[in-house]
């Protein structure tokens, strides 16, 4: 913070640019939807698993074999995380056999023979905090022992004979690293070892409490879920019940393995704790619609339906009552589990929804769009739905949503920083998108048949920069202050629609093209999070008219409820601070107060664990520094 602080106040010494402009709080935009701050989160990379779960070991249920070769990653990922290809389990001595008959969980169980050891490193710990864990156990003898060791400590367990039993352990780390080692070793007997867990001490129902901190920042309304590609091959059951008992599965759309810990129990438990709403994604890629009816009896039947009876079962009786369903994902896309034609699909999307509402007539659902070209034609000359698929899933399944979705991503150049590329053309790279699929559905769904003046608003469910190294993780590219100020100017331009888009998750919040990032010991808001959190808390909801000559700023405004309260939201990419002269007869802009987001250079960055690069700071008065966006907040 002191070097944002020390950052601003030079900024402000300079002199300063003026722009003069008018508010009018007489002309009002339809007041801005709280899902407008939504978030997204996918089984992808690290953003659930090493970001959201708390636990710490890779494969803890044995997906892969334990073998004598140890090769566990990909070659090609040479990063602090990358994916497996292999088990992570080394068998340091002794020997091990991957039993398939009757496995604990999965498709097979390590029979750690009589004297074998094996460990898994890449332990994050923190000096002085405390670990918790357990092992499901089952001995072939009764003189068997099991040492855990971890961080130089150790403790012996006793396992059952001939059944399998839990037994904990706890330790507390002496030394801060991202590579410790938890080992187990047999002797006296050989011994099947079911799963093994180790999370930190402070783990809130299994989920990290830094990471939960900084979320809670954040101040998401919503969260999509469980994606994304990934959810045209997710079957929903392997995801309830003991996690112990729930199968592993390689990851059906991206790298890595599904360990099926965090499902819709976890997910709802997560929105509660966070004080989000969910937004449940159905799978209509590889799934049906019987399934994605009964994932809505297990959210919210009676315990009389089938799924609602396996929701009592796993220990809540009552519903859950989510309420906002997005029917698939990205279906359009050849690249999905599951592509289909577009009037094939369409089809699909009726049956799903129809199922869907049959279990909850209450539901908003959201279908599956892309705007693409409404106008384009086929080699005959007719229309070809196959390049909008917006325009033919409305024409076809208009009475089967609430909402239509739409997905976009920016980025300076494929992963990188192209220097040709100016900081103020890249800050359009969220505006531009927004502000176009907006008009595009104004222009676009009143020329439709049947329509009859109806609007099917946009749920614009994906949207984010994507680009530069992949740093943490799989899709875990870095942010910058440049990215924040775009994300700004995406949330006004999301603000000058609210006729049109009534919800926004922004993609994917944690460590996955993220508005939060970790380590294994650390978590922290990037700059683009520090955005998304000053909006959400300080801007007031009903958007009105702002007039002016803004040059290269982007300016909007939002007055309360009640009127006592204008706030003034702000995008400067110029390298000089600026003087904002708001026409606003009543309110006292002498006493007016700044949350900036700000850092010493475009390139400005933060990191867990690290002193913040960007940050936000409070000002008084109405003069921004370069380099900034924010929300000035006015009382009458």
């Amino acid at each position: 913070m002191v070097q944002v602080a020390a950052a601003i106040a030079l900024s402000l010494s300079a002199t300063p640019l003026n722009v003069e402009f008018t508010v009018n709080p007489a002309v009002k935009r339809d007041p801005i939807h709280p899902y407008i701050y939504g978030q997204f989160i996918e089984h992808l990379g690290r953003c659930i698993y090493g970001g959201i779960w708390a636990e710490m070991l890779e494969d803890r249920k044995f997906f892969h074999p334990i073998t004598k070769k140890f090769d566990p990653y990909r070659s090609m990922l040479d990063t602090p995380y990358p994916d497996l290809k292999g088990s992570p389990w080394q068998l340091l001595k002794g020997d091990v056999e991957m039993v398939k008959k009757d496995p604990f969980v999965g498709k097979q169980t390590p029979k750690l023979m009589d004297g074998a050891a094996i460990r898994q490193a890449r332990l994050g710990t923190i000096a002085g905090k405390e670990y918790v864990g357990y092992v499901w156990l089952n001995a072939a003898a009764p003189n068997a022992k099991v040492t855990v060791k971890f961080d130089g400590s150790e403790t012996t367990l006793t396992p059952a004979v001939g059944s399998y039993k839990k037994a904990t352990f706890k330790f507390k780390a002496t030394k801060t690293t991202d590579d410790n080692v938890l080992g187990l070793a047999v002797q006296g007997a050989d011994v099947l070892v079911g799963t093994v867990s180790i999370m930190p001490g402070d783990n809130v129902r299994g989920m990290r409490k830094d990471t939960l901190d900084k979320l809670k920042d954040l101040g998401g309304t919503i969260y999509r879920w469980p994606g994304g590609n990934f959810v045209s091959g997710y079957d929903w059951r392997d995801g309830i019940g003991d996690r112990d008992r729930r199968p592993t599965r390689g990851n059906p759309a991206w790298g890595g393995l599904e360990y099926n810990d965090f499902g819709t129990d976890e997910f709802l438990d997560f929105c509660k704790e966070i004080n989000a709403d969910p937004l449940i994604t159905v799978n209509t890629g590889l799934g049906d619609a019987y399934t994605a009816a009964q994932w809505v009896e297990y959210c919210n039947g009676s315990t009389k339906t089938i799924g609602g009876s396996w929701r009592a079962k796993n220990g809540r009786k009552a519903p859950y009552n989510v309420k906002t369903w997005c029917v698939g994902n990205e279906m359009w896309g050849d690249y999905q589990l599951g592509y289909m034609k577009l009037e094939h699909y369409a089809i699909k999307h009726n049956w799903v929804s129809e199922a869907m509402w049959k279990v909850d007539p209450s539901l908003q659902l959201v279908g599956s769009g892309d705007f693409g070209n409404p106008d384009a034609k086929d080699s005959r000359g007719r229309p070809d739905l196959n390049k909008s698929f917006t325009k033919g899933l409305l024409e076809r399944s208009k009475d089967y949503m609430t909402h239509i979705s739409e997905h976009f991503y920016g980025g300076r150049a494929p992963w990188t920083r192209d220097p040709r590329f100016p900081l103020k053309e890249a800050v359009k790279q969220m505006a531009n998108p927004i502000r176009n699929k907006a008009e595009g559905h104004r222009k676009l769904q009143p020329t439709l048949r049947g329509f009859n003046g109806k609007l099917v608003p946009i749920a614009m469910d994906e949207w984010n920069y994507w680009h530069r190294e992949y740093t943490y993780g799989e899709l875990g590219c870095e942010y910058d202050l440049a990215d924040a100020l775009g994300i700004a100017a995406g949330l006004h331009e999301f603000y000058r629609n609210t006729d049109v888009i009534t919800i926004a998750t922004y993609a994917q919040t944690v460590n996955v093209i993220g508005a939060i990032k970790t380590t294994r010991t650390a978590a922290e808001l990037e700059s683009t999070g520090l955005v998304l959190q000053v909006y959400r808390h300080k801007f007031e909801k009903n958007p009105i008219e702002v007039e002016g000559d803004f040059g290269d700023l982007d300016i909007s405004a939002a007055i309360s409820d009640d009127g006592k309260t204008l706030t003034i939201g702000w995008v400067n990419p110029n390298n000089s601070p600026v003087a904002l002269k708001p026409n606003l007869p009543g309110f006292d802009l002498s006493k007016a107060k700044a949350y900036v987001v700000s850092g010493a250079e475009e390139t400005s960055k933060n990191a867990p664990g690290k002193p913040r690069q960007v940050d936000i700071a409070e000002i008084n008065g109405t003069t921004v520094p370069r380099l900034s966006c924010g929300v000035i907040v006015l009382k009458k």
